[in-house]
């Protein structure tokens, strides 16, 4: 074998050096991944914005998933991709009724991380709701950028009332504190609100939210819901991966706002002689035969308030939620029908 000192030599000093690297404050790679940067430029968090919502006019016009299908991702993508495949089944010809959306006044809270993806909240004021009073919303938009060369796309969409937008941590840039996936700070680690959702729709367990229409109210309609010659049967599970990751950011209140994913199975099965009931959105999603059966599956978003784990663990701190993660707003969305 052929020995060759002087790459020895070399490659001792290249693993020094990356060693240091490592350890070294503010010691970044070729690509940036070690440093802690924000998230955008603010410029280029509004043409992020801009370029979102020209897209997702011209798709809504056309009813053309095509024309927004690289702006979008994650539940949001699934949702707004599934709705106008459908919707441009039965309306070829486009949305005789489209208005064109409108997102303004935005504040962009940006988070400052290493490595990627990286991330924004856009908080604006659309043209959707009634400005002044108790209908007068904010629409929180989240934006994902993957990669260098990768587009902004909006990942996650909570609409809220003005007054329960929370006021975020800041540093001196004016920049935002991303939470971790495993935070241990909080109530629930946003990596868990998923798991912990899902289960909770399921069988009770964990009890870590607020009763609202979204949690308690949700399992009662389930148990409730009867129709003569048809049975129900619900499945929760947890979306996490990839593009459904969960995001939060640090709140002045010691908590964070986190948006989270989730996925639902609605099965319907009807007696001999019946067949369930299948509107243009699940005939234009369906696979299959609606013979007796009938299952829809759902993506949701949810945007929560996650109070500090000293809440949590009953410390006596005011959250105004007894220490549970509040829910905030929810956006479901079908995906997918089977007929069987």
């Amino acid at each position: 074998m052929t020995r060759h000192p002087g790459l020895g030599r070399l490659t001792a000093g290249l693993a020094t050096a990356t060693v240091l690297c490592l350890t070294a404050t503010g010691c970044v790679t070729v690509h940036g991944e070690l440093e802690v940067l924000p998230g955008a430029k603010k410029s280029e968090a509004a043409q992020a914005l801009k370029d979102f919502t020209d897209a997702y006019n011209a798709a809504d016009k056309a009813f053309d998933p095509a024309l927004d299908a690289d702006r979008v991702t994650g539940s949001l993508g699934a949702i707004n991709q599934a709705g106008l495949k459908a919707r441009q089944t039965y309306n070829p010809d486009g949305n005789k009724a489209h208005k064109p959306l409108v997102l303004d006044d935005a504040t962009y809270v940006i988070p400052k991380k290493a490595g990627w993806p990286r991330w924004f909240l856009a908080d604006t004021d659309s043209n959707r709701d009634q400005d002044g009073g108790k209908l007068d919303t904010r629409w929180l938009v989240v934006f994902v950028r993957t990669g260098p060369d990768a587009l902004w796309k909006a990942a996650y969409l909570g609409v809220l009332p003005a007054s329960q937008v929370p006021e975020f941590t800041l540093d001196g840039d004016g920049l935002a504190t991303p939470v971790k996936p495993q935070d241990d700070e909080l109530a629930v680690a946003p990596a868990d609100l998923s798991a912990s959702y899902t289960g909770y729709l399921q069988n009770g367990s964990p009890d870590v939210f607020t009763p609202s229409t979204s949690t308690s109210g949700w399992r009662e309609t389930r148990r409730t819901t009867r129709r003569a010659g048809f049975s129900y049967q619900y499945i929760d599970q947890p979306l996490t991966g990839s593009t459904f990751a969960p995001l939060g950011l640090r709140t002045e209140d010691g908590g964070a706002l986190v948006f989270f994913n989730s996925k639902h199975f609605e099965r319907q099965v009807a007696a001999k002689g019946l067949r369930p009931e299948v509107n243009p959105d699940v005939k234009a999603l369906l696979t299959g035969e609606v013979n007796s059966t009938l299952t829809k599956e759902r993506v949701s978003s949810q945007l929560v308030h996650v109070p500090p784990r000293a809440a949590g663990a009953g410390s006596g701190a005011d959250t105004g939620s007894g220490g549970k993660v509040r829910m905030l707003n929810r956006l479901p969305g079908l995906i997918a029908a089977k007929g069987e």
